[in-house]
């Protein structure tokens, strides 16, 4: 595995400066690696799109849909039925009243599953609700392959040509290029982040 720093930058023009600042320091074409990272969930890693086969915070939600239909869309089936019954409706409409009911039923049983965790997490007052890891955000990336005494040196370059969410990472690197990036791998930042873009 290798030592590998990166930092983001806005462009690919603010990238190749800094490139060049660090080619001045001895580093080579084959130790530089820029790339752009997408916004968190473009990555596009299934045939639809998209970067998971299912959301993580959807766990859970079509057995929601089910009891929510089952419990909640016969509660609210009846009342439909009942209510269009009442109004001396015709059949048709009070069985299309009854299937409005099941079909609010499921979906309230579906969003009460999914947001079950959610409503779970408690924290101090004041304290922000963390739930997710970490999201590299969207960029361009300049890849360092250093050695592990030059990762101080590395860094203050990158910081000086405008790099922000400077982060250091294990890796495999070869012909020049960080083959095994992950864009869901929460990064590793080696400095509090300097931007919130």
């Amino acid at each position: 595995m290798s030592l590998i720093v990166a930092a983001r930058f806005q462009t690919f023009d603010e990238a190749s400066v800094a490139a060049r600042m660090l080619a001045a320091e001895g580093y080579t074409e084959d130790d530089i690696h820029t790339f752009y990272v997408s916004p968190a969930g473009e990555h596009g890693r299934y045939p639809l799109g998209g970067d998971r086969l299912a959301d993580p915070d959807a766990r859970g939600g079509h057995f929601g849909a089910v009891a929510g239909a089952s419990l909640l869309g016969f509660l609210f089936a009846m009342l439909g039925g009942l209510i269009a019954a009442r109004l001396s409706a015709s059949v048709l409409i009070t069985i299309a009243a009854a299937g409005v009911g099941a079909y609010v039923g499921a979906l309230a049983g579906a969003l009460w599953v999914i947001g079950r965790k959610k409503r779970a997490v408690r924290t101090a007052p004041g304290e922000p609700v963390q739930t997710h890891p970490p999201v590299r955000q969207a960029g361009v990336l300049l890849a360092l392959h250093v050695e592990a005494g030059r990762e101080p040196q590395a860094r203050q370059i990158l910081r000086q040509a405008g790099g922000t969410d400077i982060e250091r990472a294990s890796g495999r690197w070869q012909d020049g290029k960080w083959q095994d990036f992950d864009p869901l791998t929460p990064p590793r930042p080696v400095e509090a982040r300097t931007s919130l873009n």
